[in-house]
Parts: structure tokens; sequence; C-alpha cells
């Protein structure tokens, strides 16, 4: 069963449970939150990513990503001169199978993707808890902001999410933990990720963090 969502293309990703403030000024996106606003409750739109330096929506451009993560809105602020401050939170993930461009913003039948634990997601989130814990610390050693404390879930795809938003990752690994079945696979990557993040981060607290940190490795 699919379902026709209007689209948000943008350079980032969103993950199930997670908050996402936007602002919308582009007149095309005003319109779409124009068209949205005169629906009944609950408001969806679809964040997928977009290639960097394109426009995903205007005619001829290239795809989005294939999978992306529903937006539901919880609150919109129109300013007075037509821009929408809006907060969102992360819903189901969905595919894309048939664009829409006949507005000026795009739209899409998508299909809902099952959320599943997957065979060992236990496990394999007591492996991701610790190295997840190591990489915050480490951040804090070189002098990177970081939030809070986070109280971690004990459900392992609620972890594999939070995991996937809070680690400090390039576009198209962000989207391919968005992209995993089910929450074992995220997991196992995002076990691979913060092995290989956390080599980096020991090795640039051996040095001096300032340069490091004034040319944006460590963001990296």
């Amino acid at each position: 069963m699919t379902e026709r969502i209007p689209l948000f293309p943008l350079g980032t990703v969103l993950f199930p449970g997670l908050v996402l403030p936007l602002h919308v000024f582009e007149e095309r996106y005003r319109l779409m939150m124009r068209d949205l606003l005169e629906r009944p409750e609950p408001r969806r739109l679809g964040i997928v990513a977009a290639e960097p330096g394109h426009d995903a929506a205007g005619p001829g451009g290239p795809r989005p990503a294939g999978v992306g993560c529903v937006a539901e809105v919880h609150g919109a602020h129109a300013r007075p001169d037509g821009r929408y401050d809006i907060v969102t939170v992360g819903g189901g993930r969905f595919r894309v199978k048939e664009l829409d461009r006949a507005l000026p913003y795009l739209r899409a039948e998508v299909e809902m993707l099952p959320e599943e634990p997957g065979a060992a997601a236990g496990p394999m989130a007591e492996l991701v808890r610790p190295l997840f814990e190591r990489y915050r610390q480490r951040l804090a050693a070189v002098g990177a902001e970081t939030a809070e404390p986070l109280d971690l879930p004990e459900d392992p795809l609620r972890l594999s999410y939070l995991v996937a938003s809070a680690v400090v990752l390039d576009g198209p690994d962000k989207q391919r933990l968005l992209e995993a079945e089910d929450a074992t696979q995220r997991l196992r990557a995002e076990r691979e990720l913060l092995l290989r993040e956390n080599r980096l981060l020991g090795a640039f607290s051996t040095v001096p963090a300032g340069p490091f940190l004034e040319t944006g490795v460590v963001a990296n």
C-alpha cells in the first residue's frame, strides 16, 4: 500500500524518533506548507537526502534518495513575510516508488518500510553502547562540543536511530544507516563506524587539538 506525500529534499538525513526544526523560506516550499496546513492533522511530509549542489525538485533534476523518513509536523509558525518555522519529529521510513513533479514542489508515492529489530539486536546493542560512550568522551577530549549526557534507550531499534543521528558522519554513511533493513544491521554498521571514528579521535588526542579543530578535521 502506498500514499502520496510532499517531499522536502535536504542536505541532511532524518531518523525516526528524532526532532528536526526547519526554517522554510523558498517559495515552492512555502506553497508546500500552505497546502499542508490546509489539511487535517496529522500533517506529514517526507524528508529525503538530495545530492549536494543540485536542485532535486527542479525540472530534470537528479532523483532524491530512494529511502527517506516521514516528518510529522508538531508545530508551525507563519512569519509575516511568508516564511515558516516548523518543528517536525521523525516518523516511519519510506521507499520512494514514483515521483510526481506536477507541482512546484516535489511529491511522491511512497511505501512505508517495516521496523524490525533483527535476529541479534540485543547483543549488538550491547557492543555499540560502550563504543558510543567512548566516542562522545573522545570528542570532548579533543575539544569538540557535545550534547548533555544522553540517557541511552534500552530498545535496540531506538538506540540504533539515536546513535545514527548523533555520530558525526558524512551524508552517504548517514543514508546507509537509514536504509539498513533492521536494527541489527544498523547497529552492526554503527559498530564498524564507531570503531573507525574512535581510532581517528584517539590519534588526534595524542597531538595538540587546536590545529585539527581549526581546520575542521575532527568534524570529518
